[in-house]
């Protein structure tokens, strides 16, 4: 409405002026990374000069290679015409001198100067507090050093880092650490923001490799070298051997001094160091080789950054650009040198892009800082930058290749692509042994040749070249040693009140004795150090205690190990390490047996059913295939079809006991018959043996056939009183507790069965696999074990999570498992006067079945089937031999009454021809054909005289 009443105020005016506006809107402008198509007079007019503040320490190793790089890059920016056109960048220093007091008030004086962005500063703490100035004057902030992972919170919306969020950095770390199987480092850190907030990521990346930070060891930021020896004399009794050191690079190499004059860079130690080492020894030129000898095996990061010509080019001209600002020998080029530099340049970008955009410079006076005009500090100079947040969100979306690589953000205000080098430092200097991406974790090439490849951070595509480590060591050292502070290893032991004979009291010099304590014993004599220990009982003695709040215990710090018969269940691995199991074990079923009665129908129990019903009709086909073959030949197998089927059945069962009285004769029925009396042997001899094993062996039965039958009984279930076996009865297998009587010792096991569930005790007993064989043996064999073992667990040693001591004990089990001293051990505790058989014996056990066989009676049938075919061939050949020969004269009768008869008659008549000669005997046969054969020859020689007689006629009527 307003807009129509004004083209009616300003008729000709307000068109024009509308026209403008529509011409410039539709036309199109610079964008990010684009080029300017027009330039016009609707954009306000750009500013001559736009201030920029960077904020540091002069006289530090980042800040000696910061400055020349910010005047260099300032400088390319002014000269670059197709940047800021007409517009000049100014850059306002400020020296933080590495003081948060001072840094905040230079930073305060750096807005006064009414900065469009403030690039720094290098230190996380100062940035906390900057980061509260910059929120409110709305003015971004750009640190290319400070690395503190907490910078990057909501907190601090302004606050943008152009290095590495130091979350990268310490996922790397906790990747290495993994790499080389360590499972504790203790960290060595400065004390303010950046030590404590960079190892706060650090044990948050570790958890993630189920490895942990054992120790922290906080150095007070400029302390001397007799406040951090005090300090690495206590590390040095702690059991990691793993140092990761997140200082500054200013005062670190102090430590590596101190740690050298108290032995801890020798041999089984590790150092890793943050990017702070790199960053000191890059500044150095040349290279100390005194500090390159004192650094020898540490392995170091470093921000990676992408080689490239334009990254070379500026390293060339680094020396002239040093000497314009310092001549020191220590203020070399680093890597925060070229963060810097882009850090610059991104502004410069941004502006540009910002400027394109249509978007002035302007500021406003805070009305939160207009009350503090009464104070000297004029806090009132400080205004807003009004176009601040548009700003910062043009900073976000540049993308550019700079010299750190390409420069884009993510949603969390990161560099994308983060990477960084890893070297080990030796006498020759820093040599580069892989990359670390987040992209791909390890490698031995740059990260950016794998970028177009899927991510893949496997193990086994994990690789770094080979590192030598601290006094000249190839192998990764073990990463710990048992802690050197005179505090013995707390040994809990059950104090049992049974089968005490695995762990119990004893008077001797380590207060234990048994089975289990035997083996740690041996486990930790071939450990490569000395293992100080006191073993300590838990539980009053007067029940077995509950194994559940002994690794309670374990968990809670109050025992460092549980030794004795612990067994392994998934529930505890959430709570201690277990250890490699030095004993099977597994919950078995008890119940009192009784012998079985003997069945009038045993001889039958030898073959399945399936067996008897086989064999029977192998029986039949053996006698059917013997008369085919032998009915031609043999008189025996002659005569009323009566007699012949009663052969059949008499020969088939009689060669079951090689008493058959008729004789084969033909060869084919000898070859059937020779195979035919082996399988018969076989399963005579296979009958007799498993006909005396169920006669022999005593047979036991029980009512409860196993855990199924036990659970739908609803009868009373003995348990060993401490046993993991109540909670996996009531958990896992919804057993009510009421059912369930836990019996104390083994004087109760045998009670509770012998009584029954109607007398007040058990129907069975659910126990560990160990202690039954135990059972059994006392009960002089009266009880069984019935079903299958329903569980499949060890015993093992529970040490505290993340113990490396738990790794070693693993290895020396089998050490001793190998060499067979378990063995001997086992004798030693484990040997019963009665060894009784553990389950109850079944007859299906001793039952043979047609699988066992079945090899055997393929073969038979393929000898059958030969042979079958043999003869069928022989009799097919003869009866076509045999076959009458039809005159022309008979076959044209034939075909001549064939419409009076059918077809169907001529083939019957052919097939009872073909019975008929199989039917008759072979020597019939054989006759027929030489009858056949001589009339044959006694035709054709009739045939030859008459031709010859009638040639002799011819002969004479042509004389004549």
């Amino acid at each position: 409405m307003g807009f129509f009443v004004m083209m009616r105020c300003y008729d000709s005016m307000g068109l024009m002026l509308l026209l403008c506006v529509f011409g410039f809107w539709v036309l199109p402008t610079k964008g990010a990374g684009g080029e300017s198509f027009l330039q016009n007079s609707y954009f306000p007019s750009l500013p001559s000069s736009v201030n920029v503040g960077a904020l540091f320490t002069y006289d530090s190793f980042i800040g000696r290679a910061a400055k020349p790089a910010f005047v260099a890059a300032i400088e390319e920016v002014n000269a670059d015409q197709s940047i800021l056109r007409g517009t000049k960048l100014n850059i306002v220093f400020q020296d933080s001198d590495c003081s948060g007091f001072v840094g905040t008030m230079r930073a305060l004086q750096l807005m006064e100067n009414k900065v469009v962005a403030a690039i720094g500063p290098q230190s996380s703490g100062l940035g906390h507090i900057i980061s509260h100035v910059a929120n409110e004057l709305h003015v971004p902030l750009l640190s290319f050093a400070a690395t503190d992972p907490t910078l990057s919170s909501l907190q601090f919306p302004y606050f943008l880092r152009t290095t590495l969020n130091d979350n990268f950095q310490m996922k790397a770390i906790a990747d290495f650490v993994s790499y080389c199987r360590w499972r504790q480092v203790v960290a060595i850190f400065v004390d303010d923001e950046y030590g404590r907030n960079g190892v706060s990521a650090l044990g948050d990346a570790l958890a993630k490799k189920r490895a942990k930070i054992s120790y922290k060891a906080a150095i007070t930021p400029g302390a001397g070298n007799s406040s951090i020896s005090g300090l690495l004399a206590s590390v040095n009794l702690m059991e990691s051997r793993i140092f990761v050191v997140h200082v500054n690079p200013d005062s670190g190499l102090n430590i590596f001094s101190v740690a050298k004059s108290l032995g801890m860079m020798g041999s089984g130690y590790v150092w890793i160091t943050t990017d702070w080492l790199l960053t000191a020894l890059d500044s150095m030129e040349p290279l100390d080789t005194k500090a390159m000898d004192l650094l020898q095996g540490v392995v170091a990061f470093r921000h990676y950054t992408p080689e490239s010509e334009k990254k070379r080019r500026f390293k060339a001209r680094w020396k002239n650009l040093r000497s314009k600002e310092s001549s020191r020998s220590d203020d070399g080029f680093n890597s925060y040198a070229l963060y810097a530099y882009d850090s610059v340049w991104l502004v410069a970008r941004a502006l540009d892009v910002f400027f394109s955009q249509g978007n002035t410079v302007t500021f406003s006076s805070d009305p939160n800082l207009k009350n503090t005009n009464d104070s000297n500090i004029k806090l009132s100079a400080l205004d807003v930058f009004n176009e601040g947040e548009r700003f910062l969100q043009t900073i976000l979306e540049i993308n550019y290749t700079g010299l750190t690589g390409k420069i884009e953000f993510d949603s969390e205000k990161d560099r994308i692509n983060p990477a960084y080098d890893i070297l080990n430092i030796k006498s020759t200097g820093p040599q580069r042994v892989g990359y670390w991406s987040n992209h791909t974790g390890f490698s031995v090439v740059p990260p950016e040749t794998l970028y177009s490849k899927p991510s893949n951070t496997s193990a086994k595509n994990q690789r770094l070249n080979e590192i030598i480590w601290p006094g000249e060591v190839r192998k990764p050292p073990r990463g710990w040693v048992f802690p050197d502070n005179g505090k013995p290893l707390i040994i809990g032991v059950p104090n049992r009140v049974s089968y005490k004979y695995y762990a119990s009291k004893d008077n001797n010099s380590l207060g234990v004795k048994g089975y289990c304590i035997d083996i740690f014993e041996a486990a930790v004599q071939l450990l490569p150090y000395p293992v100080p220990r006191t073993y300590v009982l838990y539980g009053d003695g007067k029940r077995n205690p509950s194994y559940d709040n002994l690794i309670g215990e374990v968990n809670a710090n109050s025992f460092d190990v549980a030794v004795g018969d612990v067994t392994i269940i998934t529930n505890r691995t959430k709570f201690v390490d277990f250890t490699q199991p030095f004993m099977e074990s597994g919950l078995v079923v008890v119940a009192p047996v009784k012998g079985a009665k003997s069945s009038p129908w045993s001889f039958l129990k030898p073959f399945t059913i399936e067996m008897w019903a086989v064999t029977g009709a192998l029986f039949l086909f053996v006698g059917a295939v013997i008369w085919i073959l032998e009915h031609r030949f043999n008189e025996e197998f002659r005569g009323p079809p009566r007699r012949q089927i009663i052969t059949v059945f008499w020969f088939s069962f009689s060669t079951m006991f090689f008493s058959h009285r008729e004789n084969t004769v033909s060869t084919l029925g000898r070859f059937v018959l020779l195979i035919w009396l082996f399988v018969v042997l076989i399963i005579n001899s296979s009958y007799t043996a498993s006909l005396t094993s169920i006669l022999t062996v005593q047979q036991l039965t029980s009512r409860i056939e196993g855990m199924d039958s036990l659970i739908t009984s609803n009868e009373a279930i003995g348990v060993q009183d401490g046993s993991f076996a109540w909670k996996y009865l009531v958990n896992e297998l919804n057993i009510a507790p009421s059912r369930i009587m836990l019996l104390k010792d083994e004087v109760e096991y045998l009670s509770a069965l012998q009584r029954g569930p109607r007398g007040g005790g058990v129907a069975a007993i659910v126990d560990e696999l160990p202690y039954i064989k135990a059972l059994l043996s006392n009960s002089n064999c009266k009880f069984r074990t019935v079903g299958q073992e329903f569980t499949r667990t060890g015993w093992g040693f529970a040490f505290q999570r993340d113990s490396p001591l738990a790794v070693d004990m693993s290895t020396a089990i089998l050490q001793l498992s190998e060499e067979g001293k378990l063995e001997r051990i086992r004798k030693k505790w484990l040997t019963y006067d009665h060894e009784c058989t553990m389950q109850i014996s079944d007859t299906e056990n001793y039952q043979i079945s047609v699988q066992s066989f079945w090899g055997l009676f393929l073969i038979c049938g393929i000898v059958w089937l030969i042979a079958l075919t043999l003869f069928c061939w022989k009799v097919f050949w003869q009866y076509q031999r045999l076959r009458p020969e039809v005159s022309d004269e008979e076959r044209t009768s034939e075909e001549a009454g064939s419409s009076s008869r059918p077809g169907r008659s001529l083939r019957a008549a052919s097939f009872k021809d073909l019975i008929k000669v199989v039917d008759r005997r072979e020597a019939e046969i054989k006759e027929m054909l030489r009858e056949k054969s001589s009339k044959k020859l006694k035709a054709s020689q009739s045939s030859a005289e008459n031709s010859q007689s009638k040639h002799s006629e011819t002969s004479i009527e042509a004389v004549t």
